[in-house]
């Protein structure tokens, strides 16, 4: 999405608009409203006398609601126009728009108001991958159909037992066609007209008469306990005091984002999306990433990814969908090719670090939060992981954990988290062959069992199955301290072939074997001076990939640009490693980016170094918002203050950079009841 454009969402729904309110997307724009990854408006157009609608402002009023302030036609230096218009949108069980016309002239205003509509019902992926050239009914498989009512227009799309539906209402008489709704009015000197209209998602009854009479009520009470339940999340997070103003607004930014990425989840909890507009649903990494950054304030999210990745965790073998048992979920999808089984997304497993990850969270969160019911609700589950890992994942026999090309067509080809085409890739830019075993999986796999071996030591009393995962953990930490290192650069491969060749590329993945904790203690500092050297950090923050290597791109996704969620892995782990102050520094770029993005971190910005920018540089299809960009924010804030939990204790050790001032974290709840955290600056520009 591009500063022109304007987003709102509330769990699965969510609208993507240019800054005048409009949708009229190009091929592969995400302009739309979309709901369960397909989009149910494909145009949403207002014009006054055949004129467009020019944005003067827009307010973000919250997650959910915007409103904007707009005037017809081209904006000149010669027109004093009379009329302007304001559109207050609200996305709550669908869409509510509020169109209201003002008149300021002395002399009564005869209009013409017309509303453009259409619904393609177009996936997600097929906006994101081709955009829609032409005329996208050319090209479906299922049928077209569209009703006229009393002050209502139902469109539907149906394919066999495949059904989506848009019924746009509104409240003020209209002579409406196919295309939309036309309004004739005339608006009093100094007076204004309004309209409310709404669009409800998935409506199967072919009369909106039927329907349509509660909704208005119904999408007000739900608009109404969005606004209280913001509160009470707000409420229970942690209380931040902070004299450095880009970081209190970016926190509550965050906190804000979180809960407007929530839908409801499977077991009755609220389930985190990864982001818009093309991740709005579940992407198993990503959501346990952002669990682990929240867990000192939010550990619910971690809870709700727990269960729903217990849920879906792979029991069988099936190549289309990539699952294997013990396997965790990569991605869930509810859109059309998903449906009809054209694409294996309705439940995809074509990822190889979700797995030994989900047992990293399940031992995190038991530390943060005392929850062992829990723990031993999920001991099966944990097993399982922890089985796939060698006996599914190690596909060369050699104790690692690899992945082969994705079996199923239109999939990204890496299945780590850098996952296009180039991203692994050596320091010339040749391409290793498959299957790959990626660095950074390597460390999850010894931090999930030694994190196993601790839950089946503590809680599933088996203490035999404890020694064994530690075992394997130190072998595995031998061998990869061993076989990765690059003794003439020091530093470790970004990956392995099978004949042992070593993928050399100097990468951010470096940071995620510190947080891990797989590294030697005697080779740390040559990660950090790499990490935090000229060719990976850009000022702003660590690139993917270094300058100087072949396919180094500043404005390349995992090439190159700058990603705050692994920006904040790599704080945390130089923070494990005792590199208090370069750790501090990080955070510190990462939290000075942040108000040129209104506070909003994205999910990535280009890699171009400080000294050439007055700002960190937009990248130009990044998701935002979010989750894991959300969570960044809530991480790096955990690392300077150097929270960790200790049994039933909190640990403070807080590093603040000096140009921070003051860090306050009040009402921190955990197993230890509440606390709270105070750090005063001890870290300056010359550490």
């Amino acid at each position: 999405m591009d500063a022109d454009q304007v987003s709102i969402l509330e769990g699965l729904t969510f609208i993507v608009s240019h800054r005048s309110g409009d949708v009229d997307p190009a091929p592969g724009d995400p302009a739309g409203l979309y709901f369960l990854d397909t989009r149910f408006l494909s145009r949403w157009i207002v014009t006054v006398n055949g004129e467009r609608l020019t944005p003067l402002s827009v307010d973000d009023l919250q997650y959910f609601e915007a409103r904007f302030f707009l005037v017809p036609g081209e904006p000149t230096h010669y027109v004093n126009s009379t009329l302007s218009a304001i559109r207050h949108r609200t996305v709550a069980g669908g869409l509510e728009e509020e169109l209201s016309i003002l008149n300021s002239s002395a002399e009564p205003a005869e209009l013409t108001v017309r509303l453009e509509a259409a619904s393609d019902f177009v996936d997600v992926d097929e906006v994101r991958q081709q955009g829609v050239p032409g005329d996208p009914r050319l090209s479906r498989k299922g049928r077209f159909y569209h009703r006229i009512g009393d002050r209502y227009l139902h469109l539907r799309y149906v394919r066999e037992g495949f059904h989506r539906a848009a019924l746009i209402h509104t409240t003020e008489p209209a002579e409406i066609d196919q295309g939309g709704m036309t309004f004739t009015v005339q608006v009093a000197a100094h007076g204004s007209w309004s309209t409310r209209f709404w669009v409800l998602t998935d409506i199967r009854a072919p009369s909106g008469e039927d329907v349509s009479g509660g909704a208005l009520h119904l999408v007000r009470e739900m608009k109404e306990g969005m606004r209280s339940e913001l509160d009470r999340w707000l409420a229970r997070a942690p209380r931040l005091r902070c004299g450095f103003t880009p970081l209190a607004t970016a926190y509550r930014r965050s906190l804000a984002d979180l809960a407007a990425l929530r839908n409801p989840g499977l077991d009755g909890g609220k389930q985190l999306s990864a982001g818009l507009p093309w991740l709005n649903t579940l992407i198993g990494r990503q959501n346990i990433i952002t669990s682990l950054q929240t867990l000192p304030y939010l550990p619910e999210l971690a809870a709700a990814t727990l269960r729903v990745l217990a849920i879906f965790q792979g029991t069988k073998l099936d190549d289309f969908r990539e699952e294997e048992p013990g396997k965790a979920l990569h991605l869930l999808r509810w859109n059309e090719a998903a449906s009809f089984e054209e694409s294996p997304n309705a439940r995809y497993y074509g990822s190889v670090d979700a797995t030994p990850l989900f047992v990293v969270l399940l031992d995190e969160y038991e530390r943060w939060t005392g929850d062992t019911d829990l723990v031993r609700q999920l001991e099966k589950e944990a097993r399982r992981a922890l089985n796939w890992i060698d006996e599914w994942g190690d596909l060369v026999g050699d104790g690692y954990l690899w992945y082969q090309k994705p079996r199923a067509p239109g999939q990204q080809p890496n299945q780590c988290w850098k996952e296009s085409e180039r991203a692994i890739c050596y320091a010339d830019g040749r391409l290793p062959g498959f299957p790959r075993a990626t660095c950074e999986v390597q460390g999850y796999v010894y931090d999930a069992k030694m994190r196993g071996a601790r839950l089946a030591r503590t809680f599933w009393n088996d203490p035999a199955y404890a020694d064994r995962l530690e075992q394997q953990a130190a072998e595995l930490k031998a061998r990869f301290n061993r076989e990765f290192w690059l003794p003439d650069r020091r530093y470790y491969a970004l990956a392995r072939e099978p004949d042992g060749r070593q993928v050399d590329a100097l990468t951010s993945n470096l940071g995620h074997l510190l947080w891990s904790g797989i590294v030697d203690q005697d080779r740390a500092h040559f990660l950090v001076e790499h990490l935090m050297g000229q060719r990976l950090f850009s000022g702003w923050g660590v690139r993917t990939l270094a300058e100087g290597e072949a396919n180094y791109n500043p404005v390349g996704y995992y090439v190159g640009a700058v990603w705050p969620s692994d920006n904040s892995i790599i704080a945390d782990g130089m923070r494990r490693y005792g590199f208090t102050a370069e750790a501090g520094k990080l955070a510190g770029s990462m939290f000075e980016a942040a108000p040129y993005f209104n506070g909003r971190l994205p999910e990535a910005f280009a890699g171009y170094d400080r000294e050439f920018t007055t700002s960190p540089v937009p990248y130009p299809t990044a998701t935002s918002p979010q989750g894991w960009s959300a969570g960044a924010i809530l991480s790096l804030l955990r690392t300077i203050l150097g929270l960790q939990p200790y049994d039933d204790h909190l640990g403070i050790k807080a590093a603040i950079p000096s140009e921070l001032g003051q860090v306050t974290l009040l009402g921190i709840n955990g197993r230890w009841g509440s606390a709270d955290a105070l750090g005063r600056p001890t870290l300056t520009s010359d550490d």
